[in-house]
């Protein structure tokens, strides 16, 4: 294998998590002559998590940029957009460009995210017909409000409740279809996702649980989705929103070891020496990550692994709290959802405050943490779960939060 010292860090995709070891990178005072970003989409990284609140109408474009054109100049770091690398020549230590671009490279980083999980329905390739996941996505679905009234989101999972309620402010009518019994069944039980769904058709969406589509109707644009037991919704624009999955063709294609996604080691690194992976396209033995905060961690790591740091601590996945805001509605969960036979549950709620608890505790610890409406002490449940603290002196009042059960401690 031919190495070039002298070549540049190449990093492969411009997400949020690759945005942040660039910020790292520059932060530590890496080694590298100059940083070289491919980047498969149009713009610079930028706030994913906030298209929902643009597609909401809540924020503009500009409220979405990481960080503005000249702070990449400043700092060496050359970011070229809308052209992804399609190979990597790992015995000349280099990669190339849908451009047709050969660019060698020092360390290389595979920072390829994920893609929207295909349903394989009749009539996926209709016009009107969008997945939720970045910019582009966001603009045909703001540019299709602008123009027609009714929607259909398929997938009642955060994101296709996002997409959902973005619509829903721009004016459409929306029927959000769901095969679990309940939304949001990765995150909450049965009796909080009854909660929140009256709470959402409160509010305007009209959401089917237990359905699924069988197909996409249309001849050039998509005009009805046919459900399962052969009802037919009229529809103008179908979003899927029903997950994800790890990008791992180009590292695929390279030979490098690929499960569900890029596996990689506690220093990110692949079965290559050379090669890196964070992020959406990684797995870290048997886990992919659909969050940023894991992919935030991974960066920090990769980073002190890159600038040399001698006390660098390698990734460890930890529970990771999900923490939304459906609707106005703040949810927080983590750890185990579905109770085993040895779980005690410990469950509060406030109907006309819309407010929902519950802790599932094994052998004096929490194992599971659920809160929708008052999301208070969301992190202190976390931190129980995280430790595996026995909570035998204040089980009795855990409900009430940590500083109740500070004092009856």
């Amino acid at each position: 294998m031919t190495t070039n010292p002298n070549a540049p860090l190449v990093i492969c995709g411009h997400g949020m998590v690759a945005q942040r070891l660039i910020e790292h990178l520059v932060a530590n005072g890496h080694p590298f002559s100059k940083i070289v970003v491919f980047n498969g989409e149009p713009v610079s990284a930028y706030n994913r998590i906030q298209l929902s609140s643009l597609l909401a109408n809540e924020v503009t474009e500009t409220d979405l940029e990481l960080k503005p054109a000249q702070w990449f100049s400043q700092h060496q770091v050359e970011v070229h957009n809308h052209e992804p690398v399609t190979r990597i020549d790992i015995e000349q230590s280099q990669v190339v460009t849908a451009q047709g671009r050969v660019q060698p490279y020092s360390k290389l980083v595979l920072a390829t995210g994920s893609s929207p999980s295909a349903l394989g329905l009749s009539g996926e390739d209709l016009d009107g017909v969008r997945m939720f996941r970045n910019l582009a996505d966001t603009r045909a679905m703001i540019e299709k409000a602008g123009h027609h009234q009714r929607a259909l989101v398929i997938g009642g999972g955060f994101l296709g409740l996002e997409a959902a309620e973005g619509l829903r402010a721009r004016g459409m009518a929306v029927t959000v279809l769901h095969r679990s019994h309940h939304v949001l069944n990765r995150q909450l039980d049965r009796t909080s996702g009854d909660v929140l769904k009256a709470l959402l058709e409160q509010r305007g969406l009209n959401v089917l649980t237990g359905y699924s589509p069988k197909a996409l109707l249309g001849k050039k644009q998509v005009r009805a989705v046919q459900l399962h037991d052969d009802t037919v919704l009229a529809t103008d624009l179908v979003v899927i929103a029903t997950g994800i999955t790890p990008n791992t063709k180009l590292a695929v294609e390279a030979g490098l070891l690929c499960d569900r996604g890029i596996c990689v080691d506690p220093q990110m690194r692949t079965s290559s020496p050379s090669i890196y992976a964070l992020g959406e396209c990684s797995q870290f033995g048997s886990q992919t990550f659909g969050l940023v905060e894991p992919g935030f961690h991974q960066a920090q790591v990769l980073a002190e692994h890159l600038c040399l740091q001698a006390d660098t601590q390698g990734f460890t996945p930890v529970e990771i709290p999900t923490r939304l805001k459906i609707s106005g509605i703040p949810i927080y969960s983590c750890g185990r959802v579905e109770p085993g036979p040895d779980t005690e549950t410990i469950q509060w709620r406030d109907g006309p405050k819309h407010r929902y608890g519950r802790l599932l505790i094994e052998r004096n610890r929490v194992v599971g943490a659920l809160l929708l409406g008052d999301t208070t002490n969301g992190a202190w449940y976390t931190d129980l779960i995280r430790s595996a603290q026995d909570i035998s002196d204040y089980r009795n009042a855990i409900a009430f939060g940590k500083p109740y059960c500070e004092a009856a401690a």
